[in-house]
């Protein structure tokens, strides 16, 4: 495969390049770049964060897995280079002056996050540098150099790589759709093509389980599906939205999801992770899919010429397997407008950065004080994102009190048996699936939830 690129200012034009070589492994072992590092190898510690410049967009990304494939026709600029005239980035002075590194194993990655924070006008320090882990400094003087950095809002080599991103000529190729048309196409021609959105998880099963991901398509060009549209009544996600692009949707039209997304991932994470991809790998723990099933969505799947739209929660059929047939793919999601009641609770061991062991989620209409209709959906709790089903039908009709919560116990073991793993027990899983159900009570009726906190 041929992929053309700009690094740090360069034009790189590679011919029969491996793909799913990953940007971190061609930037030490074939660049001699050694700046950005590896640390975890999947996605975690951030210590190989570099800022990729994508239709005007800066991203900072885990070049651990970032595919080359995925690198075609934008630019990558790594800690050598954002610098300007020979001199250190302000980011880079005020670490030295405020004594922000130790071993610098982690610096390069954190410098690299905190100039694209610049350059897009964040000061979020605490949220920005979720993705990247400092095992020795401690995080006070990183922020303080954060805080007292001198802004440069546009360096001069990112003016000059704006200039430059628009002659390269990105290599063409029939692993790069360019429209949900093609991506029909390919897969009618040649179904067992592999989709590559993100690679958030892809790029996982080649560093870590060494996996031939062959054939694969890339889809970073295909912009139709990277849109959201506001329609009479509903919402229309593309798949290929970045979860930053619904986090920052989700902040105007429904905040409760916005505060769940702020935990998914990390900054790097959620600038490659779409939403069709989260949904089309069906894990019964990714944190989307409970919100969507609440809010009552519904998937769009397109085979050839032929759609067919569903309801979300009709998707997920067993643990691993999904509604989904051969040639067939995620082409939107479809979120109905009414999202007043929605809330959803993330549960687990870390704040930042982890796994959900119990995520809950709930959309509840109340009429005159009776319960109209009720949607309660969780992941964590089923080997597939799953709604409550028993729970939403003790529901139905009942006055909106406490007592009528209490009334649904015995109907929670009806809907979930829960495992028992290193995140949380069965029993634990289930006592906090119902306290979030009184903590969604409890907010709803304007009062504070702070003594439901469950410690496992």
């Amino acid at each position: 495969m041929d992929v053309t690129f700009l690094l740090n200012g360069e034009t790189v034009a590679l011919k029969n390049a491996d793909p799913h070589l990953t940007c971190l492994d061609f930037l030490r072992e074939q660049r001699n770049l050694s700046g950005s590092k590896e640390g975890c190898n999947e996605g975690d510690c951030g210590a190989c964060t570099v800022i990729v410049l994508d239709k005007e967009i800066i991203r900072p990304l885990n070049a651990c897995i970032l595919f080359l494939g995925q690198l075609n026709g934008k630019a990558i600029r790594t800690v050598e280079a954002v610098g300007e005239d020979g001199h250190l980035h302000p980011v880079q002075s005020e670490m030295v002056e405020k004594h922000g590194s130790q071993c610098g194993f982690c610096t390069p990655g954190i410098v690299t996050s905190l100039v694209a924070a610049q350059i897009n006008g964040r000061s979020d320090h605490e949220n920005i540098l979720a993705g990247n882990l400092c095992r020795c400094t401690g995080y006070a003087p990183i922020i303080k150099a954060a805080e007292t950095a001198a802004v440069l809002s546009e360096p001069t080599w990112l003016r000059e790589d704006r200039k430059k991103i628009r002659d390269i000529s990105a290599s063409p190729n029939a692993n790069w759709p360019q429209s949900s048309d093609e991506i029909a196409a390919l897969l009618t021609a040649n179904p067992k093509t592999r989709l590559i959105a993100g690679a958030t998880d892809v790029a996982l099963w080649v560093t870590k389980g060494l996996q031939d991901v062959s054939p694969s398509a890339f889809l970073a060009n295909v912009e139709d599906l990277s849109q959201i549209e506001d329609r009479q009544g509903e919402y229309v996600i593309g798949a290929l939205v970045t979860i930053e692009a619904l986090f920052n949707w989700a902040k105007v039209s429904c905040r409760p999801y916005a505060e769940l997304l702020r935990r998914y991932g990390s900054v790097q994470i959620r600038n490659a992770a779409t939403l069709g991809g989260n949904i089309a790998n069906g894990s019964p723990i990714g944190d989307n899919p409970p919100v969507l099933i609440a809010a009552g969505a519904e998937l769009c799947l397109r085979q050839g010429d032929k759609r067919r739209r569903i309801l979300l929660e009709k998707y997920f059929l067993a643990y691993g397997r999904q509604d989904l047939k051969v040639g067939e793919f995620v082409e939107a999601i479809v979120i109905p407008k009414s999202l007043d009641a929605l809330r959803c609770y993330k549960v687990s061991k870390r704040f930042d950065q982890d796994i959900s062991a119990v995520c809950g989620c709930f959309n509840i209409e109340i009429n005159n004080g009776i319960i109209s209709s009720v949607r309660i959906a969780f992941g964590g709790m089923a080997g597939i994102p799953k709604r409550a089903s028993h729970v939403e039908r003790a529901l139905v009709g009942k006055p909106w009190s406490l007592q009528a919560l209490e009334e649904t116990e015995d109907e929670w073991l009806k809907d979930f048996v829960p495992l028992t793993d290193v995140r949380a027990s069965a029993k634990y899983r289930l006592k906090v699936a119902r306290n979030l159900l009184t903590r969604y009570f409890m907010e709803r009726s304007g009062q504070s939830a702070d003594v439901l906190q469950v410690v496992p």
